[in-house]
């Protein structure tokens, strides 16, 4: 039986970011997963990401952010409503920032993270699943499908939406259905994107263009009612292309999907508690939101960069990193965060609902008003780069 001082179930972008984090502390850490990366291919994955500046920050200290390739950087953000005068727009003179964030895919992020872990002494990579979880006082008992056992101070599920460890750990989930499905493909666009990310919300759902690499080339994520979302779906593919353009104002002219769609249902999860006695979850594990703004993987990288300061801050204490009470400011702290930022995510879905003509006016005279004053703007933008609220240190920067 092996002894490490952490566990890390889920060896996703979120969960490497905690193991390579506490590297100060001399903390002997193993991360469970069963799915290591795959080779990159050269074709655009459809899962991406708007890497802000704050997760910029976190993935530079990490050493993995220079490892990163075909990063996609973007200058400007428009947002509008169909059918209204609703919009807003924000660039980099509105954040005093010479970026507002990077597209990138998934896959690229989680392998330039499993590569450093792969060289880092205090990491062991073991590509297996959990099979059982036993509670000791003192430590927690791991016991992996693979046969091996570990004794640990603390296990952390980093394991996504569907968490392993918050189901074991019994903690209460605050849950609904968006009702919504997302559909997500790369496509290429007869105009050039000019390196801009773009949303429309639509009476059915929002629908985002987010820039990559090839100046012609978007990643886009259509959230639409599940009967809307089967409909698109099921068309060939020139009525989708059709449907798609139509949707999108024609803002970049025609629009033809390259490779593969995919879709997956939009869910709310919150967990209602994320620590205990020897237990912690971050990232999906603990929160999932709406992907209107993109904020899903930034509080994910929030969460890991907060416990990798708590743990690292625990240990220079000489305090036992397990103890529920230790990690409870580590809870508060991200718990109010994560649930600031869903009631946000939720409210602005909601604003953008229903087609009641004074609805539509008031969203339009809203964002006017915010579009028109620079302070407004200036906090809006701040606050989805990450640069503001209660920061790890680990995340902060001269930006």
């Amino acid at each position: 039986m092996q002894s490490v001082d952490l566990v890390i179930v889920g060896g996703g972008m979120v969960g490497l970011a905690l193991a390579l984090g506490v590297k100060q502390s001399g903390l002997q850490v193993a991360v469970i997963d069963p799915h290591p990366p795959t080779a990159l291919s050269e074709s655009p994955q459809l899962r991406v990401s708007a890497i802000n500046l704050a997760s910029q920050t976190l993935l530079e200290r990490l050493g993995a952010w220079q490892a990163i390739e075909q990063k996609a950087p973007y200058y400007a953000m428009q947002v509008w409503e169909q059918d209204s005068f609703a919009k807003i727009d924000f660039d980099t003179q509105d954040a005093y920032q010479p970026v507002l964030g990077h597209i990138i895919e998934n896959a690229r992020i989680r392998h330039a993270l499993w590569q450093q872990a792969v060289q880092a002494p205090h990491i062991q990579l073991l590509e297996t699943s959990l099979d059982k979880l036993h509670m000791g006082k003192q430590e927690a008992f791991v016991t992996l499908k693979n046969g091996e056992m570990l004794t640990t101070r603390l296990v952390v599920g980093a394991d996504g939406a569907n968490s392993q460890i918050r189901a074991l750990a019994d903690f209460p989930l605050t849950f609904w259905d968006y009702e919504h499905t997302a559909i997500v493909a790369t496509v290429r666009c007869a105009e050039p994107h000019q390196a801009t990310a773009r949303q429309v919300f639509t009476p059915n759902g929002p629908l985002a263009f987010l820039p990559l690499r090839d100046p012609h080339l978007c990643s886009i994520v259509w959230s639409q009612d599940n009967p809307r979302a089967q409909e698109l779906l099921a068309m060939s593919a020139e009525d989708f292309n059709h449907a798609l353009t139509a949707a999108f104002n024609s803002t970049l002219g025609v629009c033809q999907v390259e490779g593969d769609k995919a879709s997956f249902p939009l869910k709310m999860r919150y967990a209602r508690q994320w620590v205990s006695d020897r237990i912690a979850i971050i990232g999906d594990a603990a929160h999932t939101i709406h992907p209107l703004a993109g904020q899903g993987v930034n509080l994910g990288f929030l969460d890991a960069a907060a416990l990798a300061e708590t743990l690292n801050q625990l240990v220079a204490e000489d305090k036992d990193i397990g103890v529920g009470k230790h990690l409870r400011h580590f809870e508060r702290w991200r718990k109010a965060e994560a649930m600031q930022m869903c009631a946000a995510m939720e409210g602005f879905k909601r604003l953008f609902q229903g087609t009641n003509p004074l609805q539509k006016l008031i969203r339009g005279a809203g964002m006017r008003i915010v579009n028109s004053v620079p302070f407004a703007k200036h906090k809006a933008i701040r606050q989805a780069m990450g640069l503001d609220g209660e920061l790890p240190q680990m995340v902060k920067a001269n930006h």
